[in-house]
């Protein structure tokens, strides 16, 4: 696997610098990358356990979801 590299431009001096990671960067990034999936399978099962809490509201009150969109609507 090939190291992950950065560029910088410097607007100052119009100089541009593509350098490879650090090690701390690359860690961070390793880091990153996990709270971000961790995030979306958090995101994912609060969709579920809202679509399955409505659902259950709809089969106790004995409706559909169109019956109860035509209500709120």
């Amino acid at each position: 696997m090939t190291t992950p590299q950065m560029t910088i431009y410097d607007c100052a001096t119009g100089e541009t610098i593509t350098r490879d990671f650090t090690a701390a960067e690359i860690a961070q990034r390793e880091a990153d990358q996990v709270a971000d999936k961790l995030a979306a399978d958090q995101w994912a099962a609060d969709a579920t356990a809202r679509a399955t809490a409505r659902q259950a509201l709809l089969d106790k009150l004995g409706i559909t979801a169109d019956e109860a969109r035509l209500l709120l609507g």
